[in-house]
């Protein structure tokens, strides 16, 4: 992107647009995620083929997530959060008004494929500001979509509950978020590419050190997905909890993760994101240990609220170090976003398989084990660390071409 100089206020600006982008992206998943019940009765599909069909939205966003440096290549950075972000509320209707398994596998293919251009291309945006302001932001960023999922989840189980047709329900949110989506993108960086500058191809492998990268955001989302899906039944089945407790217990751990993500912050900004994130993984080992070894559903959920807190900055320092790690920031963005999107996919059949053949507790341990990964790896994250960049009280601006 072009060296565009801006002021100090139109970066803490677009610091809150970029928010308001991560906010509006999560209350699309939240809109969607609580209505899939409607949807898997309005297609008519077996819990069998909703499976198959949930697989589409990361093998949709896989394929697209590479484009997303091309289009903002092409059209800015700002023209495409806005085009992107756009597509992806818009997309929020798809599913609901699929009348079969095909139609719904397309759809969601389609809701993938919007979703993870616009996570590549707002991430992007967010390490531009990032630094530009000199100091960490991503942490917050990210505590800030946690905060739009559940808010849209919260609308969503309300809307469920009062009966609302899952149609009218996404057409009202996809309605409200595209104008808050588009007003929001006026406020951004509008970042553009030298004259001169090759595109980025359309497809191409991500670069070594995404992949390096990548590994420890797999560990964190597998460790997530896991917590998630799995805390519940683990507490139900293992430990004979009510069901309400049970689900008290992830609702805990996400709660957990959004205000950890909020605060993170501060903690990358005085420690850097090396000793964070190893901090970050002994947090989440000793959690992974105490849910092992628990007989006692309290323990068990104290457990579970260590492993959100060590891995709740994880994801957001490795997007901010794909985006500082190579000359091409979207394409490395690309990469960590494809593989941590690849674990959140695998997780939870990962677990629910091991747990058939073994047991909850194994299923665990192994969470446990990748825990250890932020660890040991955590020191590829030191490529990435923040640069400050200095921001000048006057603007120079430059021609659009």
């Amino acid at each position: 992107m072009s060296d565009v100089v801006h002021t100090s206020a139109e970066v803490r600006r677009a610091r809150y647009a970029v928010a308001a982008v991560f906010a509006v992206h999560g209350a699309v998943t939240g809109s969607f995620a609580t209505r899939v019940p409607w949807i898997q009765e309005h297609s008519s599909v077996s819990a069998g083929q909703l499976g198959l069909a949930l697989a589409f939205p990361a093998l949709g966003a896989s394929l697209a997530m590479p484009l997303a440096g091309r289009v903002s290549h092409r059209f800015g950075a700002r023209n495409a959060l806005r085009g992107l972000i756009s597509l992806w509320t818009l997309a929020l209707v798809l599913p609901s008004l699929s009348p079969n398994l095909p139609t719904l596998c397309l759809a969601l293919f389609v809701y993938g494929a919007t979703a993870g251009m616009a996570d590549v291309a707002m991430n992007a945006l967010g390490v531009e500001v990032e630094n530009r302001l000199g100091r960490s932001i991503m942490s917050g960023l990210h505590g800030l979509w946690s905060v739009g999922a559940l808010v849209g989840s919260a609308a969503g189980t309300l809307a469920a509950h009062l009966g609302s047709d899952a149609r009218l329900h996404h057409a009202l949110a996809s309605a409200t978020l595209t104008l808050l989506g588009l007003a929001a993108c006026r406020w951004v960086l509008d970042l553009q590419a030298p004259e001169d500058e090759e595109p980025p191809p359309r497809f191409a492998l991500p670069p070594k050190s995404a992949l390096l990268i990548g590994a420890i955001g797999f560990c964190a989302v597998f460790a997530e997905g896991a917590s998630l899906d799995w805390s519940a039944v683990y507490l139900r089945d293992r430990l004979e909890t009510s069901a309400g407790l049970a689900a008290a217990c992830t609702t805990g751990f996400t709660l957990t993760m959004a205000v950890a993500r909020i605060a993170g912050d501060r903690l990358v900004d005085r420690f850097g994101a090396v000793r964070t994130v190893r901090t970050s993984g002994v947090l989440a080992v000793l959690g992974g240990l105490l849910i092992v070894l628990a007989r006692q559903p309290a323990v068990a959920m104290g457990g579970f609220a260590l492993m959100g807190l060590g891995i709740a900055v994880v994801v957001p320092l490795c997007f901010a170090a794909a985006g500082r790690s190579g000359s091409n920031p979207s394409l490395a963005i690309a990469g960590v976003a494809t593989i941590t999107y690849t674990s959140g996919l695998v997780a939870p059949s990962a677990i629910g398989t091991l747990a058939q053949a073994t047991s909850l507790m194994v299923s665990f341990a192994l969470v446990t084990f990748l825990a250890c990964g932020l660890v040991a790896f955590a020191g590829v994250l030191r490529a990435g660390d923040r640069r400050k960049v200095v921001t000048p009280a006057a603007t120079v601006s430059e021609p659009r071409h």
